[in-house]
């Protein structure tokens, strides 16, 4: 009985975190993140899986999967770049910037919406 107990509170805690707010964390919409990304002024990480990368993605994205942020993310970028975080679901781009902020960035924005709607590769 107890073990269930421990695993209910493990897994209701895990979706808080899922849904908890992420601090300084902004959200951005495709057609305002089309008309940014011909400035330049941003990085774009995307940290879907390389397969969903390869169908769709922005021109001049990185791809750096979520599991490997945590490692690989100084070859691409560096905390003072100002981040847009693409990813295939909410979850998955809080995750993300909770990985950056953990690393010193402070300038994050995610995609709200699919990446991917209404573009051809």
């Amino acid at each position: 009985m107890l073990v269930l107990i421990i695993l209910a509170a493990a897994s209701t805690l895990w979706y808080i975190r899922g849904i908890w707010p992420v601090k300084g964390l902004s959200y951005i919409d495709p057609d305002t993140l089309r008309q940014a990304d011909s400035k330049g002024d941003q990085k774009l990480v995307d940290v879907r899986d390389a397969y969903d990368f390869q169908k769709c993605h922005l021109q001049g994205a990185i791809n750096i999967s979520i599991g490997r942020l945590p490692f690989v993310w100084r070859k691409e970028i560096s905390s003072g770049d100002s981040v847009v975080i693409l990813a295939d679901s909410l979850r998955k781009s809080r995750k993300a910037a909770r990985i950056l902020r953990k690393n010193g960035f402070e300038n994050l924005k995610a995609l709200r919406g699919s990446l991917c709607d209404n573009r051809t590769p």
